[in-house]
């Protein structure tokens, strides 16, 4: 508390200020979304746009929810990218943690080669890796989504790099005189210790996979969309209803809102901490 209370008579009223205005300058896209999805098309138009909310809020989201399946969007999206976030999440942390606490050949030479791989640009795979789900039978299967990326090279990086600060090489070895086996020092010791950096990965994995776009609308179709591939049907015609689909837009977000307030205190948490450990 009073560390708190020294920060805060730092900070001063124009710190204050600044932040304020941050936080205008990043919530107002919010915001906006809002008072565009519960708007005519025609008010939106006008100059300068009207920036309040109008009343028709309801009526423009069940108008996107007819168009195109918002709810088995929604409901592919969050299968998707919880399954991609779990995957990522417990293999990058494996791979991170043999990395940075096991020693056997050629490990250097092997997150060489993983870290440079992140330097190839993603589309170049793209059509490799089409016939492969093609070959597999999973073309228009939300697997054809999640497979290829359960486990990606920044993540390995990331938690490498995390556990390689947070966790003491000392816990390691009294874990192995004890004779725990590798499997317990994993779940007992690794997993408590990178919880902050692994909430971090997650949230970020989370959005990653929740906002691609690319990759979906290649691999799904219609029938199966998640909610990029609907959000890009959406508002169709000769002129496309711009409210419709900011009100479309708005819930389609409202999951992402809701897991950054969950782990919102995770994620603080573990920038935090790799911030006083590094």
């Amino acid at each position: 508390m009073a560390r708190r209370q020294r920060m805060a008579n730092r900070l001063g009223p124009m710190g204050y200020a600044m932040l304020a205005l941050t936080a205008i300058a990043f919530v107002f896209p919010f915001y906006y979304m809002i008072v565009a999805g519960s708007r005519p098309m025609s008010d939106m138009a006008q100059s300068p746009p009207p920036l309040t909310p109008g009343p028709n809020l309801w009526s423009n989201i069940s108008t996107a929810l007819e168009q195109q399946q918002i709810g088995l969007a929604i409901t592919n999206s969050v299968i998707v990218s919880t399954a991609i976030t779990v995957g990522t999440v417990l293999f990058c942390t494996s791979a991170g943690y043999a990395f940075a606490k096991l020693r056997f050949r050629g490990r250097n030479t092997l997150f060489g080669f993983t870290v440079a791989t992140m330097m190839i640009p993603p589309t170049l795979g793209v059509v490799p890796l089409f016939m492969i789900m093609s070959d597999y039978g999973l073309i228009g299967t939300l697997a054809s989504v999640i497979l290829p990326t359960l486990v990606t090279a920044f993540g390995v990086f990331f938690m490498r790099q995390y556990i390689a600060q947070s966790l003491p090489d000392e816990l390691i070895e009294a874990a192995r005189v004890d004779g725990a086996s590798s499997l317990r020092m994993f779940w007992s010791i690794v997993l408590p210790s990178a919880r902050p950096g692994m909430a971090v990965l997650g949230m970020l994995t989370f959005m990653t996979a929740w906002n691609d776009f690319f990759w979906p609308i290649i691999t799904l179709n219609s029938d199966n969309p998640t909610v990029q591939v609907a959000l890009n049907n959406l508002g169709s015609g000769y002129v496309p209803d711009t409210a419709v689909i900011m009100a479309g837009t708005l819930v389609g977000t409202a999951p992402v809102l809701i897991a950054f307030v969950i782990l919102g205190r995770q994620i603080v948490g573990g920038i935090m901490a790799g911030a006083v450990k590094g």
